[in-house]
């Protein structure tokens, strides 16, 4: 029903080491930054089911988790290379994206309307460090303003990201240099599919990359939110915890 595409993503920390051989193999297609904000329920009702809700520059995403597959399941789990991948179907029309966020909280239960209280509150204080989150500072459209509120969406986290993109030979991978305004730098190896049948061949192109720049570890690496939600969110970090989210 939805048009959707699958993102396979690999995290990794990049060093000078990684870097020289990027910078070596690789071609820069340019930097750019961006500013991210994601929306869920005060009970986390998207997020605990692992959907991101997201609005990244005025436009509207949905990330939406991938079943695990047949042969997976019939093995008892994933393998190693899927193990340290992430994979994402992504939802970019706004009306499919409402459609899917309606479903998605039918399932956990009809949402209660926001108090009063909540709604005319302006800003959020998430830590000790006193990291702010500025309400006002989202949509600004009636039309968004009326779908989230009509829904008790509200933004529960926002950051800034400078991001340097490379291609590599392999066709389709890009990779990601990631630096987020509270201090987080993270790479990305991506391969964006059609379709479910193409993410084995993703895993073994961003196998293949991983090697060239020679990233040797098995741990799978956080991304900017958990790191995010680890340190200013410690209450919905730690509820997608106890549900294996993160």
């Amino acid at each position: 029903m939805f048009q959707m595409s699958v993102e396979v993503e690999r995290k990794f920390i990049c060093t000078d080491e990684t870097l020289k051989v990027l910078e070596k193999t690789g071609v820069c297609v340019g930097q750019r930054d961006f500013h991210d904000q994601y929306f869920d329920t005060a009970n986390f009702d998207l997020t605990l089911q692992d959907f991101w809700l997201r609005n990244r520059k005025g436009s509207w995403e949905l990330k939406c988790p991938v079943t695990m597959n047949k042969a997976d399941q019939a093995n008892g789990g994933q393998s190693k290379a899927e193990a340290l991948c992430t994979r994402y179907r992504e939802i970019i029309d706004l009306t499919d994206i409402q459609q899917k966020v309606r479903e998605v909280l039918k399932d956990r239960g009809s949402p209660q309307p926001a108090r009063k209280a909540e709604t005319e509150k302006t800003e959020e204080v998430v830590d000790s460090q006193s990291r702010t989150i500025t309400t006002d500072d989202g949509p600004k459209t009636q039309e968004d303003e009326a779908w989230l509120s009509g829904m008790n969406l509200k933004c529960f986290a926002e950051f800034t990201t400078v991001r340097r993109s490379f291609t590599l030979e392999e066709d389709g991978v890009q990779v990601d240099l990631d630096q987020a305004d509270f201090g987080y730098n993270v790479g990305e190896i991506e391969v964006l599919v059609t379709g479910g049948e193409d993410v084995q061949s993703a895993l073994e192109k961003i196998g293949k990359a991983a090697q060239k720049l020679g990233l040797t570890g098995n741990q799978k690496i956080p991304g900017k939110m958990d790191i995010y939600l680890q340190r200013y969110l410690p209450k919905h970090y730690e509820a997608l915890m106890k549900a294996h989210i993160l």
